[in-house]
């Protein structure tokens, strides 16, 4: 009875703790005081079992508790807190008996923990452990400081316990320590150190703890042992080292004012105190030094008994009289004067010490300085000083005047003052002894510091007895000096935060002199004060009281923690074979009762369910097995109701193979009567909810153990119990057994279906062919279950359902036909063609379609579900034979018995039934159909008798506001599949495929073909419907509408819940095969032509979505209403019932993601097809736009971080995950449209309100990292999303890069780093996902080679924006992800083959990277690229003249390939040396030059190779000198030795002169990079030379000038003139020009060109050389040069005026000939016409610095000529 009610408890707690979760907030529960709720709540917090099995349920009872009843929350807490502390208590014991060193820092942390719950469990041995710790840690000097404070601590706690027992033994263990160590035994020990083990207890606030309130203490038990403590330490001396001795002699001093309250006569510690104040040798020795000896003897005179104030007396007389000049002083001690001692501070009454601090005082400090003048002064009379104290009394009763005094020394004078009066002549001084005393009376009482510092001073203690003896007779004097001497004495003790840890450090208050209740009661006090520690400051609370104890809850919880805390956890303490024994010394109080464990063991779930097993196991009768699977089921439900889905029974105790044991023999003995049925359907029914619950993480070898135990027996398996003999049905007249038989054809095809859904996270080979050959002979036992009777109308429809709903599961994955070895697939699946039809014939079609059909909605779902896989197998089983024929359906038309074809008609009703997931699937079996084209050929074969045609009827669905979007879904798939088929481009009877037929009632014509279909979306208005589609898109992941859920709930059977919610959820494919915005019930079949042309159709596996979300709508007749406006225009679409009216006014269901992308694969064709038109429909609805906005990034970030997220239920994350899936799914639409229409015109992506949001949502998309958390099947699909996404932005730069690059690069530099990372992963994923890493390297190639461009076109513009390189190169968190990327694209070149096409695009990435980045430059340094790289060329040279020996077509092949490496090594090496000279240092030492040069022959026959050769040299010699020295060395540069340069002229240099020669009127591209490449050559000194000696500038003179007015001069001009001005920058350069015959005449010539370049080129050209001294006198000489530059001062270009000024001022500079010929009057004229015309003009701000310098030209030409 005890287990049955102990297993209702747990389930009915488990429930309403969950109840009150769904339903009660937290923050609202405070309004719950309902009684009985908060008892529950109190009972199930103490539960201890219970909170230790369903942690996160008890956290929440804790919480409703905490808002429902502070006292029950109060008790809880506490009651936890020492559960805790029990805890700690065992963890302690267990720790501290372990060998080994030990942590005493965590010990004790452990032990204070553990002290809160001594008083209930009293396990002393706890106690004793913490003081032998102490101890120990108190033994070493070099202890640490910190353990010392931290176990002192813990032994005041324990020396101070409010219970009496815990205190007496804390005393007790002390005491025994003591013993131990400094016993009379321990002298025969070698060891001295023994007796430091005491020093533990040698501190002051331990010793204050033991004499202030140990020996206070009524109880003998601890009193007695406190003395015993003491007297042993004050009697070991002669046991202790003397460090030990002076630790204790240190430590007792500050305590010794409470210790001599218990000084006497009489017991032994009252002696021993008593000898502490003697002084024992003549030479002034003790027990204590001489300051803490006179005070002890002074103090002893405050006490209550007279002998022991006589002793003092006599201690007393010693330090009197060895005083220093003791013989100077009053009194004499004689017999008079010491019998008066003993009572001579016994003073009646006593004083009130009291002074004002808060009164606001009108005295001024210089009245109190006049008067301590007066007071001081000598020269005043001694009345006059005596009245001047009395008034300074007076004032300090104000406690502000105090510091004034002190400040002016008044202390030392008033002791001055006392010395005088005890003088032997000093009888005069007595008059004024009073207020002196008083007024320093005041001071000390006020200053603590004052009054610790002369308690210090011995002089000043015998100072004041002195006084007292000499004016006994005085009783203020005495009562006075009294005072004085109780404040100086019983100082020490007055501190209450020398004593205690707690008291505020920083109050600025000066406490009121106090003393321990323990001193006021054991001395004679002359003042009344505030007496302090009553109980001692480190007493501890105790958490729980008496009467929280005495709850049974309370006490159960305590003593279950005690027991799971000692026996260390629960799995111990139930494997305990005899308890009793085992707890013998514990307290009763902490047993468990034979109830209480076996309560643990129902609770705890681990135990609970082997005790299950091993009863079923050892059953003897069915209902032992049936009260364990019971109790199973329970289990099952707990961990359901606490969330425990995941970590529960398969994470524990299922996981192992006792339960395989324990269900073997139901797997495998099949029933042999009723009984035994009732039993297996019992047995199944737990299997079933099991596997449910456990079916996403279930151990793949428990489901091979389940599948190998129903496949070992066949044929006499469970499976056959499916298909009985028609005997047994026929003999199954009793009731009962009939439906125990219906239960267990039930229970038997659940556990089927869920092994099927379990058997889908398969992945090994066994398992995959265990789980193959279930399906395939599950599948055949179905069809004999379909097929058991010829006359389908005696179906019984339970039966069929069930057994329809099995076939769903069987053939919802591919291939589930291939595992028979008797039966060929494609049998199979006829047969289940046959069968299915039949059923649809018999039940819906014969019977008039759904409106008269008796069929359960679950059995039509089920059948056409099922024809919707048998679909998908066929296309894959059938692929080489024509299916489609098989799946028309006969029609018998009954008397004429004609046999005619129905086709495929009979899916048309289907499209309007009235589940919208009938029609979601039969539309699916359509798309399924027409993704062959004899499908879509038989498909609108079979509607024409349908008013609208196919088309008109699908169209309809699609455009339907009111039809819920996974029906119109499959619609757009539909359509899509129908475009792929080409359609005339105008009416022709010829073709197969006429697309749709439009007809005009008014005109009475047809059309057909792609006008038809114009026609047809026209009339629809279908892109207006598109858009409103697209406007009413919910992308969350639940939308409640309660008044449009008219349909009946998700499929519940009679029995209990279904197998799933959604029988959608049934079918679903692999991760594998999930596509992102394809159809997920057909062959996808978008068109992937982007052109104008047709495409070829893909097909891919579908699948379905993990859910779907509708709004179901009433029943509507749609065959009436189907194709009459869509394909009879008879009307303007904008009347009131054009389709967009009627459909507005209709009730609208929801658009999801997953209709737009299908949406979006639709227009994608319809581009294809119709481009020029659906491109104007798209910027007129402004669809694109719409579509792009819907993409939200920071959703998807959000639903991840919910799948994230570690608390969350299962079945809400699978909701979840399902949104992410089809967001990222409607971006790769959104992606592929895009990229579709950018082909076809760029203009329809170009606008900004489209292109900006959609490119940061895209980024932020490519930033989400699939290893934080994300399954395979999101990371797939996220993988997908990326690639589509990558694809869009490379045509997107690639199309309209100039246009969109700006808006690219803004976009991206807010995610630099994550998207370089994430190219780096796609670059990791080459070999399993090729497309990924080819799309996202295309993608980085393009955006770099426009950054290139870009840089090109903005070398002279300041750039406002960051650009692209500053982002990769100046960014500090994008350095490292450059780097990286860098390296990792060059690992895959040097590792892929030449002949990789993988390798091609990871080269131009790096081309480009390279390009741009200065950053990926040094990483290819680092990495040694160029080196490699070099190298390479090496080796192909090498092979090229090898191969070369060698005819043949293989041979000519193989040398085209290596030639197309050599061009990628020197790519490479170009952009790796450009504008870098460290890469240029590293080609030259690599030796670049020789390798070029041994290849040189082979560039000569090869332009394309040639021209690359020669770019790479231009690169590497642009503003590298050594680089162009290195190619005038003889053999390439190998010599580096004079004499070794161009001495055969056969020097790189040389090549590079002859090719210039030879090419220089060809105007070919080779001909444009050799002359940049002598450009740059002719900077350098030597080259300079190689040219002058090569007469390679003679051809200047061969140049054919243009000849007419227009004068322009071709490209070869341009190129020669670019090469003269660069030798013309230097002297030698002019020289060498100016000795060429007829240069100059040339070169003025070119000068009148009208090509503003040449001429421009040409005229600086001939400035340069009017800067050479030697050539002024020949320009001079040539009336047409200075024609040419004076005409310039007139020309309208800024520029060429500049120029002319500038070659004027070189000619005047150090030349007398140029001032004559300049000074030439019309030459003149023209220079001052222009310099006054310079100065007038106001040039812009970018041309400041230039018109000044014109301006100074003019300036020093007028100045010159003036000279």
């Amino acid at each position: 009875m005890l287990v049955h009610h102990r297993m209702a408890f747990i389930s009915i707690s488990l429930f309403t703790v969950r109840l009150l979760q769904v339903l009660l907030p937290v923050e609202k529960a405070s309004k719950v005081t309902q009684k009985s709720l908060l008892n529950a709540l109190f009972l199930l917090s103490l539960d201890m079992s219970f909170s230790l099995e369903y942690p996160s349920i008890h956290e929440s009872v804790a919480a409703y508790l905490e808002q429902m009843s502070t006292e029950n929350y109060s008790i809880y807490k506490q009651v936890s807190e020492a559960a805790y502390s029990i805890e700690c208590t065992c963890s302690f014991m267990v720790e501290v008996h372990k060998e080994g060193d030990k942590n005493l820092s965590e010990l004790l942390e452990l032990a204070d923990q553990a002290l809160s719950s001594l008083p209930f469990h009293l396990h002393f041995p706890l106690l004793q452990e913490c003081i032998h710790i102490c101890s120990n840690i108190w033994k070493s000097a070099e202890a640490n400081l910190l353990l010392q404070v931290e176990g002192q601590k813990l032994l005041l706690h324990l020396l101070s316990h409010p219970l009496l027992n815990i205190k007496a033994e804390a005393y007790h263990c002390c005491l025994e320590v003591v013993k131990d160590c400094l016993g009379i035994h321990n002298i025969a020990k070698p060891v001295p150190s023994i007796c430091q083990g005491v020093h533990f207890l040698l501190h002051p606030k331990v010793l204050y703890e033991i004499c202030t309130f140990g020996l206070q203490e009524d109880k003998n038990e601890v009193n007695s042992t406190a003395k015993a403590i003491l007297i042993h330490l004050l009697q070991g001396r002669l046991m202790m080292e003397v460090l030990t001795w002076n630790k204790f002699i240190e430590a007792l001093c500050p305590v010794i004012p409470v210790l001599q309250g218990y000084a006497d006569t009489k017991d032994t510690l009252g002696k021993c105190i008593l000898s502490l104040s003697e002084t024992t040798t003549d030479k002034g020795e003790g027990i204590l030094p001489g300051a803490p000896r006179l005070q002890a003897a002074l103090r002893l005179l405050f006490s209550k008994k007279q002998l022991v104030r006589s002793v003092a007396a006599k201690h007393l007389a010693f330090h009197v009289l060895s005083e220093e000049g003791s013989n100077l002083k009053r009194p004499c001690l004689d017999s008079n004067v010491l019998s008066s001692i003993s009572n001579l501070f016994i003073v009646e009454g006593a004083m009130e010490l009291k002074l004002d601090d808060k009164m606001n005082s009108v005295i001024k400090a210089e009245t109190v300085e006049k008067l301590y003048d007066i007071l001081t002064s000598d020269a005043v009379d001694l009345v006059l000083r005596k009245s001047a104290a009395e008034q300074l009394v007076v004032i300090l009763e104000d406690t502000k005047m105090h510091d004034i005094l002190k400040k002016l020394g008044v202390i030392e004078k008033i002791l001055a003052y006392l010395n005088e009066c005890v003088h032997v002549d000093g009888k005069l001084m007595e008059s004024i002894v009073v207020p002196c005393l008083t007024l320093l009376r005041k001071i000390v009482c006020a200053d603590p510091v004052v009054r610790q510092s002369l308690a210090q001073q011995p002089s000043l203690l015998l100072l004041l007895f002195r006084v007292s003896l000499i004016l006994q007779s005085d009783g203020a004097v005495l009562t006075e000096t009294t005072v004085l001497l109780c404040l100086l004495l019983f100082d020490e003790v007055a501190r209450t935060e020398t004593w205690a840890d707690d008291i505020a450090s920083d109050n600025t208050e000066v406490p009121a002199f106090s003393l321990p209740v323990a001193v006021v009661r054991r001395y004679h006090l002359p003042v009344r004060i505030t007496a302090h520690h009553v109980v001692s400051p480190n007493t501890v609370v105790v958490p729980l009281s008496s009467e929280c104890l005495a709850m049974k809850p309370v006490a159960d919880m305590l003593k279950t923690a005690w027991n799971l805390s000692w026996y260390h956890g629960i799995e111990n303490l139930l494997q305990l074979v005899n308890y009793e024994k085992e707890t013998e010394r514990l307290l009763d109080s902490l047993k468990l009762s034979s109830e209480d464990i076996l309560i643990l063991k129902i609770t705890h779930t681990n135990h609970g369910l082997q005790d299950c097993l091993s009863l079923i196991i050892q059953a003897a009768s069915h209902r032992d097995v049936r009260t364990a699977l019971t109790r199973l089921s329970f289990y099952v439900l707990n961990d359901r109701l606490a969330l425990k889905c995941n970590s529960g029974l398969c994470g524990t105790t299922l996981k192992s193979f006792v339960w395989q044991k324990a269900m073997n023999r139901f797997l495998q003995v099949l029933p042999a009567s009723v009984e035994d049925e009732k039993l297996l359907v019992d047995v199944l029914r737990f299997l079933n909810k099991l596997l449910r619950e456990q079916k996403s993480n279930l151990e793949s070898d428990h489901l091979k153990w389940i599948l190998k135990s129903l496949l070992k027996n066949q044929p006499k398996s469970l499976m056959s119990l499916l298909v009985r003999p028609e005997s047994q049905v026929q003999d199954e007249v009793d009731e009962t057994q009939a439906a125990v038989r219906q239960r267990l054809d039930k229970e038997l095809i659940r556990l089927f279906n869920l092994l099927l859904v379990c058997s889908m996270s398969v992945t090994d080979r066994e398992g995959l062919e265990l789980t193959g050959l279930f399906r395939t002979e599950l599948a055949l036992k179905l069809l004999q279950c379909l097929r058991l009777t010829d006359a389908p109308h005696f179906y019984g429809l339970p039966s069929l359902e069930r057994t329809l709903q099995g076939m769903v599961h069987v053939t919802a994955l591919p291939g589930w036909t291939t595992y028979s070895a008797a039966v060929e697939p494609i049998t199979i699946c006829k047969k289940y063609l046959t069968g299915l039809l039949e059923v649809i014939s018999s039940f819906y079609v014969e019977w008039g379609g759904n409106a008269m059909s008796f069929m359960g909605k679950g059995v039509t779902k089920s059948t056409v579900l099922c024809l919707l896989h048998l679909s998908h197998e066929m296309m894959a089983q059938a692929s080489d034979m024509d299916w489609i024929s098989l799946w028309s359906l006969p029609y018998d038309s009954g008397e004429e018995q004609v046999l005619s074809h129905l086709g495929l008609a009979w899916l048309v009703p289907l499209w309007v039934d009235r589940d919208p997931e009938v029609r979601f699937t039969a539309l699916g079996i359509g798309s399924a159909l027409t993704s062959l084209e004899i499908g879509c050929i038989a498909l609108a074969e079979s509607c024409q008798n349908i008013s609208g045609g196919l088309w008109g009827t699908v169209i309809n669905i699609l455009l339907d506001q009111s039809e819920c979007s996974m029906v119109r879904r499959e619609a757009a798939f539909i359509l899509q599949n129908l475009l792929v088929i080409p359609m005339p481009t105008e009416d022709t009877k010829d073709c197969i495929w006429q697309g749709p037929c439009v007809h005009d009632e008014e005109s009475g014509l047809s059309q057909t073909g792609i006008p038809a279909l114009k026609a047809l979306l026209y009339h629809c208005q279908f892109y207006e419907h598109v858009d409103q589609m697209v406007k009413r898109c919910y992308l969350g992941c639940y939308m409640f509408d309660l008044n449009s859920y008219k349909e009946d709930k998700l499929s519940i059977e009679k029995g209990g819940t279904t197998d799933f919610d959604d029988s959608l959820n049934l079918w679903k494919a692999p991760p594998s095969q999930r596509k992102s915005s394809h159809s997920h019930s057909t062959s996808e079949t978008m068109i992937l032509s982007a052109s104008p042309s047709l495409g070829s159709v893909t097909e891919l596996q579908a699948t379905v979505p993990s859910s779907a979300s509708f709004i179901p709508e009433t029943v509507v007749d749609r065959l009436t209403a189907q194709g009459q406006s869509d394909t009879t225009i008879t009307e303007s679409p904008s009347q009131h019932d054009s389709p967009m009216s009627a459909a507005l006014s209709k009730q609208r269901a929801v658009v999801t993601p997953a209709l737009l992308s299908a949406v979006c694969s639709l227009l994608h064709n319809l581009l294809v097809v119709m481009p020029k038109d659906t491109g104007i429909a798209l910027q007129q609805t402004h669809l694109l736009t719409t579509l792009s906005s819907l993409v939200s990034a920071n959703l998807v970030e959000r639903c991840i971080l919910e799948l994230k997220a570690p608390l969350g239920h299962r079945c809400h994350k699978e909701h979840v995950k399902a949104q992410v899936l089809l967001l990222l799914q409607y971006l790769s639409s959104v992606c592929s449209l895009l990229k579709s229409c950018l082909l076809v015109d760029s203009q329809l992506v170009s606008q900004d309100e489209l292109l900006k949001p959609l490119l940061g949502n895209t980024f932020r998309i490519l930033t989400i990292r699939p290893k934080d958390g994300l399954d395979a099947e999101l990371t797939s699909v996220l993988h997908e999303t990326w690639v589509d996404s990558f694809s869009l932005l490379a045509t997107l730069l690639w199309k309209s890069g100039q246009i969109s690059f700006p808006s690219v690069t803004a976009a991206l530099a807010n995610h630099c780093t994550t998207v370089i990372d994430t190219i780096s992963d796609c670059i990791h994923l080459s070999t399993t996902y090729p497309a990924l890493y080819v799309a996202s390297l295309q993608f980085l190639s393009v955006l770099l080679n426009e950054e290139g461009r870009k840089q090109l076109q903005d070398k002279h513009n300041v750039c406002q924006n960051p650009t692209l390189s500053f982002l990769l190169d100046h960014t500090e968190e994008c350095q490292a992800p450059v780097t990286q990327l860098t390296a990792l694209i060059i690992q895959v070149c040097e590792r892929k083959s030449s002949k990789d096409v993988l390798k091609e695009v990871a080269t131009n990435a790096l081309l480009s990277l390279l390009a741009v980045s200065k950053n990926a430059q040094k990483c290819a340094l680092e990495a040694d690229l160029i080196d490699s790289c070099i190298e390479n060329m090496k080796h192909i040279h090498a092979q090229l003249n090898l191969d070369s020996l060698k005819p043949g077509k293989a041979q000519r092949k193989k040398e085209d390939n290596l030639i197309k490496e050599l061009r990628c090594s020197m790519q490479i090496l170009r952009n790796c040396l450009f504008e870098n000279e460290e890469c240029k240092m590293a080609a030259l030492k690599a030796h670049l030059v020789p390798v070029l040069h041994s290849l040189w022959p082979w560039f000569l026959a090869d332009d394309s190779s040639m021209q690359i050769a020669l770019h790479l040299l231009c690169v590497y010699t642009a503003n590298y000198p050594a680089g162009c020295t290195s190619l005038c060395l003889a053999s390439g540069g190998q010599s580096s030795l004079p004499s070794g340069r161009s001495a055969a002229g056969n020097s790189l240099m040389h090549y590079v002169l002859k090719l210039a020669s030879y090419v220089s009127n060809d105007n070919s591209p080779v001909q444009q990079v050799v002359f940049c490449l002598i450009s740059n050559l002719a900077l350098s000194h030597d080259c300079k030379g190689i040219i002058q000696k090569s007469n390679f500038l003679q051809n200047f003179l061969s140049l054919s000038l243009p000849k007419g007015s227009n004068k322009n001069s071709g490209n070869v001009s341009t190129l020669w003139l670019k090469l003269l001005l660069n030798i013309s920058f230097g002297e030698d350069g002019q020289q060498m020009i100016m000795k060429i015959n007829g240069f100059l005449d040339q070169i003025i010539e070119m000068c009148k060109y009208k090509h503003k370049s040449n001429q421009h080129l040409a005229l600086l050209i001939l400035h340069n050389m009017c800067f050479s001294p030697a050539n002024k006198p020949k320009i001079l000489g040539n009336d047409q040069a200075i024609a040419v530059l004076s005409a310039c001062l007139e020309s309208n270009s800024p520029a060429v005026q500049r120029i002319g000024a500038a070659s004027l001022w070189a000619l005047l500079h150090n030349c007398q000939k140029a001032k004559v010929t300049l000074k030439n009057p019309a030459i003149r004229r023209r220079i001052d016409e222009a310099y006054s015309s310079v100065k007038k003009s106001s040039p812009q701000p970018e041309e400041n610095e230039l018109h000044a310098y014109h301006v100074k030209c003019l300036e020093n030409i007028v100045q010159l000529l003036d000279c």
